[in-house]
């Protein structure tokens, strides 16, 4: 079973995510960690129910890895334009057990594992060979914790709590039909639009709030 780890904000700069979910939620939200292994950085958010929020970008001061990065974060043309209409909150990651066998039945959606940090590694994450989103992000990244799970003492809790994760979609029983071939737990509710585009209801201190 797949059960929802993180929504991800996917922006052109940490600053600039950021600052938009401070505009969504009312939230500063501080730095998280720099990712040394993918050239990223990001900053967390606990939301409730051990999933969390993650604002991810390209760090500029990182170095590159030897492999595409994850996130579609190589591909800035692409984030700049999903960022400028405003397709800020990007994607999905889902929690699992059994990444190996799940991408063996799965690999063209997911990708390959890339066990990271790639020297003494800690967990498994599912990228494409081209580091792209599986299925544009319709679909989520894959992560193995390999039975240690994320810390949640090291995420801040700002009293903040997912009540919905909503996906509009132009296929929506299709992806409906791949979440519960997948077993997911808590996926996104997904309904028909022109395109792909998350929303979330966010449960803050001032009332609920939404993310885009």
């Amino acid at each position: 079973m797949l059960k929802l780890d993180h929504i991800t904000v996917i922006a052109p700069t940490l600053a600039e995510g950021a600052a938009h979910v401070q505009d969504c939620l009312d939230l500063d939200v501080p730095f998280g960690t720099r990712h040394i292994y993918m050239g990223t950085h990001n900053h967390r958010l606990q939301l409730g129910h051990r999933v969390y929020l993650e604002i991810v970008a390209l760090d500029p001061d990182g170095t590159a890895p030897d492999r595409a990065r994850w996130f579609g974060l190589d591909n800035r043309e692409t984030v700049i334009k999903d960022w400028d209409e405003g397709r800020r909150l990007r994607g999905w990651v889902a929690r699992t057990n059994t990444l190996k066998n799940v991408l063996t039945a799965h690999a063209p959606l997911f990708g390959e594992e890339v066990s990271l940090p790639f020297s003494n590694p800690e967990f498994g994450f599912s990228i494409p060979k081209d580091g792209s989103l599986p299925l544009d992000g319709a679909l989520p990244s894959l992560i193995d914790h390999r039975g240690a799970p994320t810390s949640f003492a090291e995420i801040p809790d700002m009293g903040a709590t997912l009540r919905s994760l909503t996906l509009e979609h132009p296929g929506p029983a299709a992806i409906d039909a791949l979440y519960r071939e997948l077993a997911i737990e808590r996926p996104p509710v997904v309904v028909q639009g022109p395109e792909l585009r998350y929303r979330a209801e966010i449960e803050t201190p001032a009332g609920v709030k939404v993310l885009t």
